[in-house]
């Protein structure tokens, strides 16, 4: 049978395994500025293309994430913490490996079914959708909330913003 230790071990030995795979296949020219003319002086126009947002998003998630992760591994590993306050951080830290994983499918999802990239952030009975089009079109959206509702059995407040 396997004891706490070894399943800890495990669990955040996997988020730390799709992390480093997430970063190291991530594109190395990342929201960088392309730097035209010759002369130091000129202005810099910086080319940032929807795709980039999304990008710039997912990496500020991820980086918030990974922090919140850290902050729930030092209370766990902490010898002063109660047992009830490390299995609070247990419990928080399942909840956020469990969105990770929510969020990635419902982003699949809404590329499969609408052919459209997308940004979601879950937060507690909150989904934040950043749909990766210029168009603003209202059914598009309302569909879009559908099909995310269709995960949860219960009621989702789920906001779509266009970028």
């Amino acid at each position: 049978m396997i004891n706490k230790q070894s399943m800890w071990f495990l669990t955040l030995l996997s988020l730390v395994l799709v992390l480093g795979v997430y970063y190291v296949t991530m594109p190395n020219d990342l929201l960088s500025s392309k730097i035209e003319g010759s002369e130091i002086n000129e202005k810099a126009n910086v080319t940032v293309t929807e795709g980039d947002v999304l990008i710039a998003m997912r990496a500020n998630r991820d980086e918030k994430v990974a922090l919140e992760i850290e902050e729930l591994q030092k209370v766990l590993t902490s010898e002063t913490a109660t047992s009830e306050e490390k299995n609070t951080a247990f419990e928080e830290l399942k909840v956020l490996n469990l969105n990770i994983g929510k969020e990635e499918t419902l982003e699949e999802k809404i590329e499969e079914k609408f052919g459209i990239k997308s940004y979601i952030e879950i937060s507690k009975d909150n989904i934040k959708v950043v749909i990766n089009s210029k168009e603003h079109d209202a059914s598009l959206a309302n569909n879009i909330m559908r099909s995310i509702q269709e995960e949860y059995k219960e009621k989702m407040y789920i906001t779509v913003q266009f970028e």
